[in-house]
Protein backbone atom coordinates (compact mmCIF):
# COMPACT_ATOMS: atom_id res chain seq x y z
CA UNK A 1 0.00 0.00 0.00
CA UNK A 2 1.49 3.33 -1.02
CA UNK A 3 3.05 5.32 1.87
CA UNK A 4 2.05 2.61 4.35
CA UNK A 5 3.84 -0.37 5.75
CA UNK A 6 2.02 -3.66 5.29
CA UNK A 7 1.07 -3.56 8.94
CA UNK A 8 1.30 -1.18 11.91
CA UNK A 9 0.78 -1.51 15.63
CA UNK A 10 -2.20 0.84 15.87
CA UNK A 11 -4.50 2.59 13.40
CA UNK A 12 -6.09 5.72 14.85
CA UNK A 13 -9.12 6.83 12.86
CA UNK A 14 -9.59 10.59 13.17
CA UNK A 15 -7.09 13.44 13.54
CA UNK A 16 -8.94 15.62 16.00
CA UNK A 17 -7.42 16.50 19.40
CA UNK A 18 -8.21 13.07 20.91
CA UNK A 19 -6.76 11.11 18.01
CA UNK A 20 -3.63 13.26 17.85
CA UNK A 21 -3.08 13.06 21.61
CA UNK A 22 -3.51 9.28 21.55
CA UNK A 23 -1.04 8.92 18.70
CA UNK A 24 1.52 11.06 20.53
CA UNK A 25 1.21 8.94 23.67
CA UNK A 26 1.58 5.72 21.69
CA UNK A 27 4.61 7.06 19.81
CA UNK A 28 6.24 8.02 23.12
CA UNK A 29 5.99 4.32 24.00
CA UNK A 30 7.60 3.40 20.69
CA UNK A 31 4.55 2.01 18.89
CA UNK A 32 4.13 2.30 15.13
CA UNK A 33 0.96 4.37 14.62
CA UNK A 34 -1.00 5.29 11.50
CA UNK A 35 -3.41 8.23 11.92
CA UNK A 36 -5.95 8.37 9.08
CA UNK A 37 -8.24 11.33 8.49
CA UNK A 38 -10.80 11.68 5.70
CA UNK A 39 -10.51 15.47 5.62
CA UNK A 40 -7.82 17.06 3.48
CA UNK A 41 -6.34 19.10 6.33
CA UNK A 42 -6.74 20.03 9.97
CA UNK A 43 -9.64 22.15 11.12
CA UNK A 44 -9.52 25.89 10.58
CA UNK A 45 -12.44 26.60 12.92
CA UNK A 46 -12.12 27.96 16.45
CA UNK A 47 -14.53 25.47 18.11
CA UNK A 48 -13.63 24.54 21.72
CA UNK A 49 -11.96 27.40 23.57
CA UNK A 50 -10.63 26.32 26.98
CA UNK A 51 -8.20 23.77 28.39
CA UNK A 52 -8.54 23.13 32.13
CA UNK A 53 -5.71 22.42 34.56
CA UNK A 54 -5.85 18.62 34.55
CA UNK A 55 -5.80 18.53 30.75
CA UNK A 56 -2.77 20.83 30.82
CA UNK A 57 -1.02 18.21 32.96
CA UNK A 58 -1.95 15.67 30.28
CA UNK A 59 -0.43 17.90 27.61
CA UNK A 60 2.66 18.21 29.80
CA UNK A 61 3.05 14.43 29.80
CA UNK A 62 2.65 14.48 26.01
CA UNK A 63 5.39 17.09 25.68
CA UNK A 64 3.45 20.07 24.35
CA UNK A 65 2.09 22.03 27.32
CA UNK A 66 4.67 24.81 27.04
CA UNK A 67 3.75 25.42 23.40
CA UNK A 68 0.09 25.64 24.38
CA UNK A 69 0.87 28.12 27.16
CA UNK A 70 2.87 30.27 24.76
CA UNK A 71 -0.11 30.62 22.42
CA UNK A 72 -2.96 30.72 24.93
CA UNK A 73 -4.25 33.19 27.49
CA UNK A 74 -4.37 32.16 31.17
CA UNK A 75 -7.76 32.87 32.73
CA UNK A 76 -7.35 34.12 36.28
CA UNK A 77 -10.73 35.56 37.23
CA UNK A 78 -14.43 35.48 36.38
CA UNK A 79 -17.12 38.05 37.22
CA UNK A 80 -20.79 37.07 37.39
CA UNK A 81 -23.86 39.25 36.76
CA UNK A 82 -27.52 38.31 37.12
CA UNK A 83 -30.23 40.45 35.55
CA UNK A 84 -27.75 43.30 35.21
CA UNK A 85 -26.54 43.22 38.81
CA UNK A 86 -23.04 42.14 39.79
CA UNK A 87 -23.22 38.98 41.90
CA UNK A 88 -19.53 38.57 42.63
CA UNK A 89 -16.18 37.43 41.34
CA UNK A 90 -14.04 34.33 41.70
CA UNK A 91 -10.45 33.51 40.84
CA UNK A 92 -9.74 30.47 38.70
CA UNK A 93 -6.32 29.60 40.13
CA UNK A 94 -5.67 26.20 41.74
CA UNK A 95 -2.71 25.21 43.88
CA UNK A 96 -0.83 21.94 43.83
CA UNK A 97 -0.18 21.83 40.09
CA UNK A 98 2.39 23.23 37.67
CA UNK A 99 -0.56 24.67 35.70
CA UNK A 100 -2.56 26.78 38.16
CA UNK A 101 -4.82 28.53 35.60
CA UNK A 102 -7.08 27.28 32.82
CA UNK A 103 -6.03 28.32 29.34
CA UNK A 104 -8.03 30.13 26.71
CA UNK A 105 -6.89 28.57 23.45
CA UNK A 106 -9.04 27.59 20.50
CA UNK A 107 -9.30 24.12 19.05
CA UNK A 108 -7.64 24.89 15.73
CA UNK A 109 -4.50 25.99 17.60
CA UNK A 110 -4.67 22.92 19.87
CA UNK A 111 -4.85 20.62 16.84
CA UNK A 112 -2.00 22.41 15.07
CA UNK A 113 0.30 22.18 18.11
CA UNK A 114 -0.62 18.53 18.70
CA UNK A 115 0.14 17.85 15.04
CA UNK A 116 3.54 19.48 15.39
CA UNK A 117 4.27 17.39 18.47
CA UNK A 118 3.20 14.21 16.68
CA UNK A 119 5.62 15.00 13.86
CA UNK A 120 8.38 15.61 16.42
CA UNK A 121 7.93 12.10 17.87
CA UNK A 122 7.98 10.51 14.44
CA UNK A 123 4.26 10.33 13.69
CA UNK A 124 2.33 11.49 10.66
CA UNK A 125 -1.31 12.10 9.72
CA UNK A 126 -2.53 10.54 6.48
CA UNK A 127 -4.90 13.24 5.23
CA UNK A 128 -7.63 12.57 2.64
CA UNK A 129 -7.61 8.94 3.76
CA UNK A 130 -11.02 7.62 4.77
CA UNK A 131 -11.70 4.50 6.80
CA UNK A 132 -14.36 2.46 4.97
CA UNK A 133 -14.59 -0.73 7.05
CA UNK A 134 -13.09 -2.32 10.15
CA UNK A 135 -12.65 -6.02 10.88
CA UNK A 136 -11.23 -7.45 14.09
CA UNK A 137 -9.63 -10.80 14.86
CA UNK A 138 -8.32 -12.35 18.03
CA UNK A 139 -4.78 -11.24 17.15
CA UNK A 140 -5.39 -7.96 15.35
CA UNK A 141 -7.57 -5.95 12.99
CA UNK A 142 -7.87 -4.79 9.41
CA UNK A 143 -8.98 -1.37 8.18
CA UNK A 144 -10.13 -0.78 4.60
CA UNK A 145 -9.18 2.70 3.38
CA UNK A 146 -9.99 5.03 0.52
CA UNK A 147 -6.72 6.71 -0.45
CA UNK A 148 -6.20 10.30 -1.62
CA UNK A 149 -6.06 9.18 -5.29
CA UNK A 150 -9.46 7.44 -4.97
CA UNK A 151 -8.04 3.96 -4.79
CA UNK A 152 -8.58 1.56 -1.91
CA UNK A 153 -6.28 -0.51 0.25
CA UNK A 154 -6.29 -2.51 3.45
CA UNK A 155 -3.91 -1.98 6.37
CA UNK A 156 -3.34 -4.69 8.97
CA UNK A 157 -2.81 -3.60 12.56
CA UNK A 158 -2.64 -4.88 16.08
CA UNK A 159 -5.33 -2.47 17.24
CA UNK A 160 -7.72 0.12 15.83
CA UNK A 161 -9.09 3.10 17.77
CA UNK A 162 -12.06 5.18 16.63
CA UNK A 163 -11.52 8.88 17.37
CA UNK A 164 -13.56 10.24 14.46
CA UNK A 165 -16.48 11.80 16.31
CA UNK A 166 -20.17 11.32 16.93
CA UNK A 167 -20.80 9.52 13.61
CA UNK A 168 -17.96 7.07 14.27
CA UNK A 169 -17.55 4.42 11.58
CA UNK A 170 -15.55 2.27 14.00
CA UNK A 171 -18.35 2.30 16.56
CA UNK A 172 -20.98 1.48 13.93
CA UNK A 173 -18.87 -1.31 12.41
CA UNK A 174 -18.48 -2.87 15.84
CA UNK A 175 -22.24 -2.66 16.44
CA UNK A 176 -21.81 -0.75 19.71
CA UNK A 177 -24.96 1.20 20.69
CA UNK A 178 -24.54 4.95 21.25
CA UNK A 179 -27.04 5.31 24.05
CA UNK A 180 -28.74 8.56 25.01
CA UNK A 181 -30.95 11.24 23.57
CA UNK A 182 -31.13 14.75 22.20
CA UNK A 183 -30.96 17.58 24.74
CA UNK A 184 -34.27 19.44 24.20
CA UNK A 185 -34.73 23.21 24.24
CA UNK A 186 -31.05 24.03 24.41
CA UNK A 187 -28.79 25.70 21.88
CA UNK A 188 -25.46 27.48 22.00
CA UNK A 189 -24.72 30.48 19.80
CA UNK A 190 -21.15 31.73 19.56
CA UNK A 191 -19.25 34.60 18.00
CA UNK A 192 -15.64 35.79 18.14
CA UNK A 193 -15.71 39.58 18.25
CA UNK A 194 -14.20 42.80 19.55
CA UNK A 195 -16.60 44.63 21.87
CA UNK A 196 -17.23 48.30 22.49
CA UNK A 197 -19.25 48.14 25.70
CA UNK A 198 -19.29 49.23 29.33
CA UNK A 199 -17.19 46.39 30.73
CA UNK A 200 -13.43 46.93 30.86
CA UNK A 201 -11.20 44.57 28.87
CA UNK A 202 -8.83 42.45 30.92
CA UNK A 203 -6.77 39.85 29.08
CA UNK A 204 -7.16 37.36 31.95
CA UNK A 205 -10.77 38.03 32.97
CA UNK A 206 -14.00 36.33 31.89
CA UNK A 207 -17.61 37.38 32.43
CA UNK A 208 -20.91 35.57 32.85
CA UNK A 209 -24.23 37.32 32.37
CA UNK A 210 -27.39 35.51 33.45
CA UNK A 211 -30.81 36.46 32.21
CA UNK A 212 -34.05 34.54 31.95
CA UNK A 213 -33.51 31.76 29.39
CA UNK A 214 -29.91 32.75 28.59
CA UNK A 215 -26.44 32.40 30.08
CA UNK A 216 -23.83 34.45 28.23
CA UNK A 217 -20.14 33.70 28.75
CA UNK A 218 -17.48 36.12 27.56
CA UNK A 219 -13.81 35.05 27.55
CA UNK A 220 -10.73 36.80 26.16
CA UNK A 221 -9.19 35.18 23.08
CA UNK A 222 -5.48 34.66 22.36
CA UNK A 223 -5.85 36.62 19.11
CA UNK A 224 -7.61 39.56 20.77
CA UNK A 225 -11.24 40.31 21.44
CA UNK A 226 -13.64 37.87 23.07
CA UNK A 227 -15.35 34.54 22.58
CA UNK A 228 -19.05 35.28 23.17
CA UNK A 229 -20.93 32.02 23.85
CA UNK A 230 -24.50 31.81 25.03
CA UNK A 231 -26.43 28.75 26.17
CA UNK A 232 -30.06 29.66 25.66
CA UNK A 233 -33.48 28.17 25.14
CA UNK A 234 -34.36 27.07 21.61
CA UNK A 235 -37.68 28.50 20.38
CA UNK A 236 -36.76 27.81 16.71
CA UNK A 237 -35.10 24.38 16.61
CA UNK A 238 -35.36 24.31 12.81
CA UNK A 239 -33.03 27.34 12.54
CA UNK A 240 -29.60 26.05 11.49
CA UNK A 241 -27.54 28.97 10.22
CA UNK A 242 -24.84 30.53 12.44
CA UNK A 243 -25.96 33.60 14.38
CA UNK A 244 -25.62 36.88 12.56
CA UNK A 245 -23.91 39.93 14.02
CA UNK A 246 -27.18 41.64 14.89
CA UNK A 247 -28.60 38.55 16.59
CA UNK A 248 -25.52 38.35 18.80
CA UNK A 249 -25.47 42.10 19.43
CA UNK A 250 -29.09 42.02 20.61
CA UNK A 251 -28.37 38.98 22.79
CA UNK A 252 -25.35 40.65 24.41
CA UNK A 253 -27.27 43.89 24.88
CA UNK A 254 -30.11 42.07 26.64
CA UNK A 255 -28.07 39.77 28.89
CA UNK A 256 -25.35 42.32 29.76
CA UNK A 257 -27.91 45.17 30.09
CA UNK A 258 -25.85 47.32 27.74
CA UNK A 259 -28.10 48.61 24.91
CA UNK A 260 -25.25 50.54 23.31
CA UNK A 261 -22.91 47.58 22.84
CA UNK A 262 -21.20 47.28 19.47
CA UNK A 263 -19.54 44.10 18.18
CA UNK A 264 -16.94 43.80 15.45
CA UNK A 265 -16.18 40.26 14.22
CA UNK A 266 -12.58 39.10 14.56
CA UNK A 267 -10.37 38.32 11.58
CA UNK A 268 -10.73 35.49 10.74
CA UNK A 269 -14.42 35.56 11.68
CA UNK A 270 -16.10 32.71 13.47
CA UNK A 271 -19.72 32.14 14.43
CA UNK A 272 -21.55 28.95 15.29
CA UNK A 273 -24.94 27.62 16.32
CA UNK A 274 -25.03 24.19 17.94
CA UNK A 275 -27.55 21.81 19.46
CA UNK A 276 -26.66 18.78 21.49
CA UNK A 277 -27.15 15.17 22.37
CA UNK A 278 -26.11 13.37 25.53
CA UNK A 279 -24.79 9.98 24.43
CA UNK A 280 -22.43 7.31 25.75
CA UNK A 281 -21.22 4.18 23.98
CA UNK A 282 -22.34 1.03 25.78
CA UNK A 283 -18.74 -0.22 25.81
CA UNK A 284 -15.47 1.39 24.75
CA UNK A 285 -13.75 -1.84 23.78
CA UNK A 286 -14.57 -4.73 21.49
CA UNK A 287 -11.54 -7.02 21.35
CA UNK A 288 -8.85 -5.32 19.31
CA UNK A 289 -10.93 -2.17 18.68
CA UNK A 290 -11.54 0.75 21.04
CA UNK A 291 -13.32 4.10 21.12
CA UNK A 292 -12.15 7.47 22.41
CA UNK A 293 -13.31 11.09 22.44
CA UNK A 294 -16.61 12.01 20.80
CA UNK A 295 -16.78 8.52 19.29
CA UNK A 296 -17.23 7.26 22.86
CA UNK A 297 -19.16 10.04 24.60
CA UNK A 298 -20.94 13.24 23.70
CA UNK A 299 -22.77 15.96 25.62
CA UNK A 300 -23.56 19.66 25.63
CA UNK A 301 -20.23 21.50 26.11
CA UNK A 302 -21.33 23.19 29.32
CA UNK A 303 -18.19 23.91 31.32
CA UNK A 304 -16.05 23.32 28.23
CA UNK A 305 -15.21 19.74 29.23
CA UNK A 306 -15.71 17.84 25.97
CA UNK A 307 -12.23 18.53 24.57
CA UNK A 308 -10.70 18.11 28.02
CA UNK A 309 -12.36 14.75 28.70
CA UNK A 310 -11.22 13.51 25.29
CA UNK A 311 -7.61 14.50 26.00
CA UNK A 312 -7.70 12.84 29.42
CA UNK A 313 -9.17 9.69 27.89
CA UNK A 314 -6.44 9.53 25.24
CA UNK A 315 -3.85 9.97 27.98
CA UNK A 316 -5.39 7.06 29.92
CA UNK A 317 -5.69 4.81 26.88
CA UNK A 318 -2.24 5.34 25.36
CA UNK A 319 -0.18 3.96 28.24
CA UNK A 320 -2.53 1.03 28.80
CA UNK A 321 -2.69 0.04 25.14
CA UNK A 322 1.07 0.37 24.81
CA UNK A 323 1.69 -1.68 27.97
CA UNK A 324 -0.49 -4.53 26.75
CA UNK A 325 0.87 -4.40 23.20
CA UNK A 326 4.48 -4.48 24.38
CA UNK A 327 3.78 -7.46 26.62
CA UNK A 328 4.37 -5.60 29.87
CA UNK A 329 0.85 -5.97 31.25
CA UNK A 330 -2.01 -8.44 31.12
CA UNK A 331 -4.89 -7.84 28.72
CA UNK A 332 -7.27 -7.01 31.58
CA UNK A 333 -5.37 -3.75 32.13
CA UNK A 334 -6.77 -2.46 28.85
CA UNK A 335 -10.33 -3.23 29.96
CA UNK A 336 -9.90 -0.72 32.80
CA UNK A 337 -9.67 2.09 30.23
CA UNK A 338 -13.27 1.51 29.16
CA UNK A 339 -14.70 1.27 32.67
CA UNK A 340 -12.76 4.30 33.90
CA UNK A 341 -13.54 6.50 30.91
CA UNK A 342 -17.26 5.64 30.87
CA UNK A 343 -17.50 6.52 34.58
CA UNK A 344 -15.59 9.74 33.95
CA UNK A 345 -17.98 10.69 31.16
CA UNK A 346 -20.99 9.92 33.35
CA UNK A 347 -19.57 12.08 36.14
CA UNK A 348 -18.97 15.00 33.80
CA UNK A 349 -22.47 14.69 32.33
CA UNK A 350 -23.99 14.64 35.81
CA UNK A 351 -21.99 17.59 37.10
CA UNK A 352 -22.58 19.76 34.04
CA UNK A 353 -26.34 19.16 34.22
CA UNK A 354 -26.19 21.07 37.52
CA UNK A 355 -23.94 23.89 36.30
CA UNK A 356 -26.12 26.87 37.25
CA UNK A 357 -23.63 29.32 35.83
CA UNK A 358 -24.01 28.17 32.22
CA UNK A 359 -27.44 26.55 31.95
CA UNK A 360 -30.21 28.95 30.85
CA UNK A 361 -31.80 30.00 34.17
CA UNK A 362 -35.49 30.18 34.95
CA UNK A 363 -36.92 33.00 37.14
CA UNK A 364 -36.61 30.99 40.36
CA UNK A 365 -32.97 30.12 39.66
CA UNK A 366 -32.21 33.77 38.87
CA UNK A 367 -33.78 34.87 42.13
CA UNK A 368 -31.74 32.34 44.07
CA UNK A 369 -28.52 33.46 42.36
CA UNK A 370 -29.23 37.11 43.09
CA UNK A 371 -30.04 36.43 46.75
CA UNK A 372 -27.47 33.76 47.63
CA UNK A 373 -24.83 34.39 44.99
CA UNK A 374 -22.95 37.25 46.70
CA UNK A 375 -22.57 35.24 49.90
CA UNK A 376 -21.55 32.06 48.10
CA UNK A 377 -19.08 33.74 45.75
CA UNK A 378 -17.59 35.53 48.75
CA UNK A 379 -16.97 32.18 50.43
CA UNK A 380 -13.50 30.78 49.76
CA UNK A 381 -14.74 27.29 50.58
CA UNK A 382 -17.45 27.52 47.91
CA UNK A 383 -15.05 29.05 45.39
CA UNK A 384 -12.50 26.30 46.01
CA UNK A 385 -15.13 23.66 45.40
CA UNK A 386 -16.09 25.26 42.07
CA UNK A 387 -12.45 25.64 41.00
CA UNK A 388 -11.69 22.02 41.86
CA UNK A 389 -14.69 20.78 39.90
CA UNK A 390 -13.88 22.83 36.81
CA UNK A 391 -10.18 22.01 36.89
CA UNK A 392 -10.81 18.20 36.87
CA UNK A 393 -7.98 17.85 39.40
CA UNK A 394 -10.28 15.94 41.77
CA UNK A 395 -11.57 13.58 39.09
CA UNK A 396 -10.36 10.11 39.98
CA UNK A 397 -10.78 6.38 39.42
CA UNK A 398 -11.53 4.98 42.86
CA UNK A 399 -14.18 2.64 41.41
CA UNK A 400 -11.70 1.07 38.99
CA UNK A 401 -10.52 -2.52 39.33
CA UNK A 402 -7.02 -1.07 38.97
CA UNK A 403 -7.43 0.96 42.20
CA UNK A 404 -6.72 -0.92 45.44
CA UNK A 405 -6.46 0.16 49.07
CA UNK A 406 -8.44 3.38 48.60
CA UNK A 407 -6.31 4.45 45.62
CA UNK A 408 -7.46 5.99 42.34
CA UNK A 409 -7.15 9.73 42.96
CA UNK A 410 -4.77 11.99 41.14
CA UNK A 411 -1.61 12.20 43.23
CA UNK A 412 -1.12 15.57 44.95
CA UNK A 413 1.94 17.61 44.00
CA UNK A 414 3.50 19.05 47.17
CA UNK A 415 7.17 20.03 47.50
CA UNK A 416 9.39 17.14 48.62
CA UNK A 417 13.04 16.40 49.29
CA UNK A 418 14.70 13.43 47.60
CA UNK A 419 18.38 12.62 48.18
CA UNK A 420 18.87 16.10 49.61
CA UNK A 421 17.31 17.85 46.61
CA UNK A 422 14.14 19.96 46.70
CA UNK A 423 11.62 19.01 44.04
CA UNK A 424 7.92 18.85 43.29
CA UNK A 425 6.48 15.39 43.82
CA UNK A 426 5.27 15.20 40.23
CA UNK A 427 8.86 15.71 39.08
CA UNK A 428 9.47 12.14 40.27
CA UNK A 429 6.75 10.76 38.00
CA UNK A 430 7.04 9.91 34.32
CA UNK A 431 4.47 9.00 31.68
CA UNK A 432 6.60 6.10 30.44
CA UNK A 433 6.59 4.14 33.71
CA UNK A 434 5.01 3.52 37.11
CA UNK A 435 6.44 5.04 40.29
CA UNK A 436 6.62 3.45 43.74
CA UNK A 437 6.74 5.99 46.57
CA UNK A 438 8.05 4.66 49.88
CA UNK A 439 7.56 6.58 53.12
CA UNK A 440 11.01 7.61 54.42
CA UNK A 441 10.55 5.99 57.83
CA UNK A 442 8.96 2.79 56.57
CA UNK A 443 10.69 -0.33 57.89
CA UNK A 444 10.52 -2.46 54.78
CA UNK A 445 12.88 -4.90 53.14
CA UNK A 446 14.41 -2.90 50.28
CA UNK A 447 15.60 -6.02 48.46
CA UNK A 448 12.10 -7.45 48.55
CA UNK A 449 10.62 -4.16 47.30
CA UNK A 450 13.02 -4.05 44.38
CA UNK A 451 12.35 -7.68 43.54
CA UNK A 452 8.59 -7.05 43.57
CA UNK A 453 8.70 -4.22 41.06
CA UNK A 454 11.77 -5.01 38.98
CA UNK A 455 10.70 -8.60 38.51
CA UNK A 456 7.94 -7.31 36.22
CA UNK A 457 8.29 -6.24 32.59
CA UNK A 458 6.52 -2.93 33.31
CA UNK A 459 9.08 -0.19 34.11
CA UNK A 460 8.86 1.03 37.73
CA UNK A 461 11.08 3.48 39.62
CA UNK A 462 11.31 3.65 43.43
CA UNK A 463 11.64 6.89 45.44
CA UNK A 464 11.60 7.78 49.13
CA UNK A 465 10.41 11.41 49.13
CA UNK A 466 10.44 13.40 52.36
CA UNK A 467 7.61 15.90 52.77
CA UNK A 468 7.85 19.20 54.58
CA UNK A 469 6.49 19.13 58.15
CA UNK A 470 2.71 19.45 58.16
CA UNK A 471 2.33 18.33 54.52
CA UNK A 472 1.75 14.64 55.29
CA UNK A 473 -1.99 15.00 54.82
CA UNK A 474 -1.42 15.80 51.14
CA UNK A 475 -0.47 12.18 50.43
CA UNK A 476 -2.09 8.80 51.11
CA UNK A 477 -1.16 7.50 54.55
CA UNK A 478 0.24 4.00 53.82
CA UNK A 479 3.96 3.35 53.55
CA UNK A 480 3.74 2.26 49.91
CA UNK A 481 1.98 4.22 47.16
CA UNK A 482 2.18 2.89 43.62
CA UNK A 483 1.50 5.61 41.03
CA UNK A 484 0.32 4.99 37.48
CA UNK A 485 1.92 6.70 34.46
CA UNK A 486 -1.05 9.11 34.31
CA UNK A 487 -0.48 10.49 37.86
CA UNK A 488 -3.30 8.51 39.47
CA UNK A 489 -2.54 6.20 42.38
CA UNK A 490 -3.05 2.50 41.74
CA UNK A 491 -2.25 0.98 45.12
CA UNK A 492 -1.90 2.19 48.72
CA UNK A 493 -0.68 -0.35 51.27
CA UNK A 494 1.62 -0.93 54.24
CA UNK A 495 2.44 -4.51 53.25
CA UNK A 496 4.97 -5.70 50.71
CA UNK A 497 3.02 -8.90 50.09
CA UNK A 498 0.03 -6.81 48.93
CA UNK A 499 2.32 -4.97 46.51
CA UNK A 500 3.64 -8.30 45.24
CA UNK A 501 0.12 -9.63 44.66
CA UNK A 502 -0.87 -6.43 42.82
CA UNK A 503 2.15 -6.69 40.53
CA UNK A 504 1.38 -10.33 39.78
CA UNK A 505 -2.24 -9.51 38.98
CA UNK A 506 -1.59 -6.74 36.45
CA UNK A 507 1.89 -7.18 35.04
CA UNK A 508 3.81 -9.80 33.12
CA UNK A 509 6.81 -11.23 34.93
CA UNK A 510 10.26 -10.96 33.40
CA UNK A 511 11.36 -14.27 31.94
Amino acid sequence: MKDFRDDVDVVVVGAGPTGLALAIGLRQYGLDVAVVEKEARGKREARAGIVWQRALEVLGDLGCAEEMLAEGVPLRRVEVFAEGRRVGAMRFGCGGTAFPYPLSIEQDAVERLLGERLAAVGGVVRWSTEALAVRTRDDGAEVDLRLPDGGTATVRCGWVVGCEGSHSLVRRQLGIPFEGERRPNLQCVQLNAEADWKHPYHRDRSYFFLERGASLGVSPRPGGGYRFFCFRTDPEPELQRPPGLEEMRELVARTAHDPGVRLTPTDPPWANRARFQDRLARTLRSGRALLAGDSAHLWAPIGGHGLNTGLRGAHNLAWKLASVHRGWAVDALLDTYGTEQRLTAQKVMREMRHNLLELPPDPLTLLGIRLAGPRLMGSERFAERIRTTLSDLAMGHRESALSQGGAGDRLADPPVTVAGRRRRLHDLLAYGRWTLLVAPGARLDDDRLRAAVHGCAMPVEIFRPRLDPGMERRLPGPALVLVRPDRHTGLSTDRVEVLEAYMRRWFVRNS
